[in-house]
């Protein structure tokens, strides 16, 4: 029984069965839903989301948030895009790509922890300068004309198994061990955990929060290759919006937006949910205009849930130090 009750305590696995019950409710008003091709198809769309909850998932261990990565995404689809419509090769497309995700991730970095900018201002603004080098560096205009070895990647498959479904996968493995079991992996929560502890036990606070924001926009501009991959072309709304929906997707898989709390795992389950709840949507013939609203609300949902659940969690942590005070004192 207590390891029943240990196993509710882990977030993740509460929201996996918050995935399961969605399924099941879906599948009620649908039975299409549950259908082999779809599930197939959900697993396939959220992997895009998953690439950028992992990058977000290292910003928020952190304590800060990066609203720059729909911006990050499209610019880089942008570009490489126009890269590979052009006849160059597919690796020099993905290593255009990541070299501006470094770029702007650094500049993000550098304005938070030397220019002390709110992150949140810093990404808002950053968002907004990549939407309009996006427009300009396009005139405007879709991208379209994508060679077919590209759009093939994202539909490779080995022994039926999406070849980019076991890459994420084997990604979100390696990196929840070095979040959980490695020494400097760790450092990212405990910056976030308590910031001025994190510097008096000689924490690189200020590179490793410059790290989280190159990581995010790393992931977003891989997000964006996936992007093109699998639609095909970029239009010039590319990535639109996407932000909100992977911070919703990374805090429902329960990292806290406060920082020090969290795991890819959760995240990565986060970002199905997500994907599921779009297309069980669709199943369930609601409009897709209710899309934004529903995400919305379920953001501002998770949001007061985290508070409570972190202001709950302090008045534990007070409580049990001051309990093992009094009894200090009365040894």
């Amino acid at each position: 029984m207590s390891k029943v009750e240990t196993l509710l305590k882990q977030r993740e696995f509460r929201t996996f069965l918050f995935l399961i019950l969605l399924f099941v409710i879906a599948g009620i008003v649908n039975m299409d839903f549950l259908s082999l091709g779809n599930i197939q198809n959900v697993l396939k769309s959220s992997l895009l989301y998953i690439v950028l909850a992992i990058g977000m998932t290292f910003v928020l261990l952190t304590g800060n948030i990066d609203i720059s990565v729909g911006g990050v995404l499209g610019l880089s689809a942008a570009v490489s895009g126009i890269i590979l419509r052009d006849g160059a090769s597919i690796i020099l497309a993905i290593f255009i790509a990541i070299l501006i995700g470094i770029l702007i991730g650094l500049i993000n970095g550098l304005g938070v922890t030397i220019l002390k900018i709110s992150s949140f201002i810093m990404t808002l603004g950053m968002l907004g300068i990549l939407r309009v080098i996006q427009v300009i560096y396009t005139d405007g205009k879709w991208i379209e004309n994508l060679p077919l070895a590209f759009k093939q990647l994202s539909q490779l498959n080995i022994f039926g198994i999406n070849m980019l479904a076991i890459i994420v996968i084997v990604a979100v493995m390696v990196i929840q061990l070095y979040l959980s079991k490695g020494n400097k992996g760790r450092y990212f929560a405990a910056i976030g955990d308590n910031e001025d502890g994190a510097i008096l036990l000689g924490i690189p606070v200020k590179r490793y929060k410059t790290y989280a924001f190159i990581i995010s926009s790393v992931c977003a501009s891989i997000a964006g290759l996936i992007f093109a991959s699998q639609i095909g072309f970029i239009s010039t709304t590319a990535g639109l919006g996407i932000e909100m929906t992977v911070i919703a997707a990374t805090v429902l898989g329960g990292v806290s937006l406060i920082g020090g709390l969290g795991s890819v795992v959760g995240a990565s389950i986060g970002a199905i949910i997500m994907t599921s709840i779009i297309s069980a949507l669709v199943y369930m013939k609601v409009p897709a205009f209710w899309n934004d609203a529903i995400s919305g609300s379920l953001l501002i949902i998770i949001v007061v849930t985290d508070a409570f659940l972190a202001r709950k969690s302090s008045k534990q942590a007070k409580r049990e130090r001051l309990n093992a005070r009094v009894i200090q004192k009365e040894v």
